[in-house]
C-alpha cells in the first residue's frame, strides 16, 4: 500500500494519499491542488478516487479542481452527498467563501467496498459529526475524518450533528476493530484503536 500525507492551507486539515498498482484514491482533498498533484505524481499513481469522509469545507476546498484534473471519480456518502451544493450547510459560508460545490459522481453507503488497484477500501458510516460522515478503511489504516482524533472525537454543534450518534458510531463502529488498527484522523496525529480505546475520555472506561 502506498500512502501519504498532506496537511497544509488555511484549514490545516489532513488530505490522505493511498494507493496500490499504480491506482490511488485522494481522502479529503483540503490541501491545494498543485500539492496534491505533485504528491500524487512523485507516488506514481492515477487518481482513481476522491473519497470525501465528509462534505465540510476544510475538507473539500479543493475538490472540484482536484477532479477536472485527475478525471476522478468523487464519492460522499449519500447523507452528505446533498450538502455539496449549500454553503451553509457545508461550511464554506462561515468563511465568507459561500461556495457550491459539484455532485459527488457515486454515493456509497456503509458496508461498501472500493477497489483501488489490488486493495479494498472499506466503508464504514460513521455518523454523529455529520450524518452522512465515514471512515475509510484500508488495510491496517484507518482513515477517520472528524468521528475519531488522538484524544478526543469529532465536534456536533455545527448543524447536523449529534452527540448521541457520534458516541454510538465509535463504539459500534470503531471499538470493535483490532488493537493494532492505526487512525489517520482529519485533523492532528495519528493514534491506534487500542490506544483510543485505553485512553480516549470520551469512549474509555
Amino acid at each position: 500500500m502506498v500512502y501519504k500525507r498532506l496537511m497544509t492551507g488555511m484549514f490545516s486539515s489532513n488530505c490522505y494519499i493511498i494507493g496500490d498498482n499504480g491506482e490511488g484514491a485522494v481522502i479529503d482533498p483540503g490541501v491545494e491542488c498543485g500539492e496534491i498533484m505533485a504528491a500524487v505524481e512523485e507516488l506514481g499513481l492515477r487518481i482513481k478516487y476522491i473519497i470525501l469522509t465528509h462534505v465540510h469545507i476544510d475538507h473539500i476546498c479543493h475538490m472540484d479542481e482536484l477532479r477536472e484534473k485527475t478525471g476522478a471519480n468523487v464519492a460522499a456518502h449519500a447523507d452528505d452527498a446533498v450538502y455539496l451544493s449549500n454553503p451553509r450547510l457545508n461550511g464554506s459560508a462561515l468563511f465568507g467563501l459561500a461556495k457550491a460545490f459539484g455532485n459527488a459522481d457515486i454515493t456509497v453507503k456503509d458496508g461498501d467496498v472500493l477497489k483501488v488497484g489490488g486493495m479494498d477500501v472499506h466503508i464504514i458510516h460513521t455518523p454523529g459529526h455529520s450524518a452522512g460522515g465515514i471512515c475509510i478503511k484500508a488495510e491496517n489504516r484507518l482513515f477517520s475524518g472528524d468521528t475519531l482524533f488522538r484524544m478526543s472525537i469529532g465536534r456536533t454543534d455545527l448543524g447536523n450533528g449529534d452527540y448521541d450518534e457520534l458516541i454510538n458510531s465509535i463504539k459500534t463502529k470503531l471499538m470493535v476493530l483490532d488493537d493494532e488498527v492505526e487512525v489517520y484522523p482529519g485533523h492532528g496525529t495519528a493514534t491506534t484503536i487500542g490506544y483510543e480505546r485505553a485512553n480516549n475520555p470520551f469512549i474509555s472506561g
